[in-house]
C-alpha cells in the first residue's frame, strides 16, 4: 500500500503555496508559479530521499538521532530475501548501542577519531556472558575491529543523506583498525579443521538429513546457508558435474555469482532426496527428519500432545541456527558416549572436558574441505571452490576457474 504524499497547498492570505510536512509548514513562493511547483516537486523528493524526515542541519543532529535514522534504514536494508535478520544487522545494532549508551546526547558533528578510540577501548574491555554462564570473556579484536567498521559505516551513510558533514567520516577514515598482537584485545584461537574422528561420532547421533548436509559440505566446500535452501529446481544437471546456482548466498549484493560443484559422490547425496519432492521444495527438511525420527522410534506416541510441551515449530527448511544446534546435540550426544564408554559417564568434569573436544560447528567443515582441496589441487583451486572473488579479477581468468571447478568436483565427488 502506498502513503499518499503532503499535496501542494495554497495559502490564500500570504498568496503562496505550501506543503505540510511532519507537521510543519513550508512555503514554496508565488502560488501558480512554474518555480514554486518545481519546488514542491524538489521538496518532496528530498524528503522521500530522508525517509520521510525534516531537514535539520548538518550542525544540530544528535549521535542518538543519527543512530535512529541509520537504524530505520538497516532494518529495512539488511535482511534476507525471507524478512529474517543478517548477521550484519545483528554487529550493527550491537555497535549502535554501545556508541548511544556513550556519546548519544553529543552533536554527531563533534564525534571525531578520538570519540572513535574511546568508544573502541570500552568494547575491548567490555566482559560477555560466554555459553557457559559460570565464565565471563572479553570482546575478541574481530569483534572490536567489526563494531568500529558498523560505527563509520553510519557515520558514512548520515553524510551521504546530508545529516552531517563529509569532514566527519573522513576523520573516522583516519582511524586504523586493532592489529594482532599490537592491542589489549583479546585474540581468538584460529579456526582449524574438525578431526574426522569428531565428525564421524557425531554423524552417528544425526538425522538422515543433517548426515547429508555433513557429507555435501565437506565435498562441495559449500557454506552451510548455501546448502541449507537447496531444491530441485536449482540444479542443472545435464552435465557430468551437476552445478546449482544460490539465489541467497553472501555476496549476492555484489552482484556476485555463486555456483557449487556437484561430483558424483555428491550427486548420490542429492538424488537421494529429490526422489518425487516437488521442484520448488527444499532438499532437506527438518520436519521429514522428525517423521523419520518417529517412524524409527522403538515405543513413541504419535498422537499430538494436547498441550504441547514446547513452543518448538519444525519448518520445511533448516535455518542456519537449527542445522548448527542440530550438530552441537549430535556432539554432545557422541561426547556422553564416549565417556560411557570409557566408563566416566558420571564424572561431570571429565565430561565438560570431552564436550569441548567433541564439540565443533558447520563453518570448521569448509576449513577441511578448503585444507583437502589446497593440498590436492593448490590455493588457487581452494579460491575457486570456495567461492572466494577479487575485485581485479578477469573475465577471462573467471571463465579459466569455472572448468578448474568442473575438473575439481568430478574428481572429489
Amino acid at each position: 500500500m502506498t502513503t499518499k504524499l503532503p499535496s501542494l497547498g495554497h495559502h490564500k492570505p500570504t498568496g503562496q503555496g505550501y506543503v505540510r510536512l511532519n507537521g510543519q509548514m513550508l512555503y514554496l513562493g508565488p502560488w501558480g508559479r512554474p518555480e514554486t511547483t518545481q519546488r514542491y516537486l524538489r521538496e518532496i523528493a528530498e524528503w522521500i530521499a530522508r525517509g520521510r524526515q525534516l531537514k535539520v542541519s548538518p550542525h544540530e543532529i544528535t549521535v542518538m538521532e543519527l543512530c535512529a535514522a541509520y537504524s530505520e534504514h538497516a532494518q529495512s536494508y539488511y535482511v534476507k530475501p525471507d524478512g529474517a535478520p543478517t548477521s550484519e544487522l545483528q554487529r550493527i545494532n550491537m555497535a549502535l548501542r554501545g556508541l548511544k549508551e556513550m556519546y548519544g546526547d553529543m552533536p554527531a558533528a563533534q564525534f571525531g577519531p578520538n570519540a572513535l578510540r574511546a568508544l573502541r577501548e570500552s568494547w575491548v574491555n567490555k566482559e560477555i556472558d560466554s555459553k557457559n554462564a559460570q565464565v565471563k570473556k572479553r570482546l575478541s579484536r574481530k569483534t572490536v575491529n567489526d563494531y568500529a567498521a558498523e560505527v563509520k559505516r553510519c557515520f558514512k551513510w548520515g553524510v551521504s543523506h546530508e545529516l552531517i558533514p563529509g569532514t566527519v567520516y573522513h576523520a573516522l577514515t583516519a582511524v586504523e583498525g586493532l592489529h594482532r598482537g599490537r592491542s589489549e584485545a583479546r585474540e581468538t584461537a584460529p579456526v582449524k579443521p574438525v578431526l574426522q574422528k569428531y565428525i564421524d561420532a557425531a554423524k552417528k547421533h544425526t538425522s538422515r538429513q543433517v548426515a547429508a548436509l555433513i557429507d555435501l559440505q565437506l565435498l562441495t566446500a559449500a557454506r552451510s546457508g548455501e546448502l541449507l535452501g537447496l531444491r530441485p529446481i536449482d540444479f542443472d544437471t545435464s552435465g557430468k558435474v551437476w552445478r546449482a546456482t544460490i539465489r541467497d548466498h553472501k555476496t549476492a549484493y555484489y552482484g556476485k555469482e555463486r555456483v557449487l560443484y556437484f561430483g558424483p559422490k555428491a550427486q548420490a547425496i542429492v538424488k537421494d532426496f529429490m526422489g518425487d519432492r516437488p521442484l520448488d521444495a527444499c532438499l532437506f527438511s527438518p520436519r521429514e527428519a522428525e517423521t523419520e525420527r518417529y517412524a524409527n522410534a522403538k515405543d513413541h506416541r504419535h498422537q499430538e500432545l494436547e498441550p504441547p510441551k514446547t513452543e518448538r515449530k519444525l519448518g520445511d527448511r533448516y535455518t542456519t541456527d537449527t542445522y548448527r544446534q542440530a550438530l552441537e546435540y549430535a556432539c554432545r550426544n557422541a561426547a556422553k558416549e564416549a565417556a560411557k564408554a570409557a566408563g566416566k559417564e558420571g564424572d561431570t568434569e571429565y565430561l565438560k572436558d570431552l564436550v569441548k573436544k567433541y564439540l565443533w560447528t558447520p563453518h570448521r567443515l569448509r576449513h577441511n574441505a578448503a585444507t583437502e582441496i589446497r593440498r590436492q589441487y593448490g590455493l588457487e583451486a581452494a579460491q575457486v571452490m570456495l567461492g572466494h572473488a577479487r575485485a581485479d579479477v578477469t573475465q577471462i581468468y573467471a571463465e579459466i576457474n569455472s572448468h578448474k571447478a568442473l575438473e575439481i568436483a568430478a574428481q572429489m565427488g
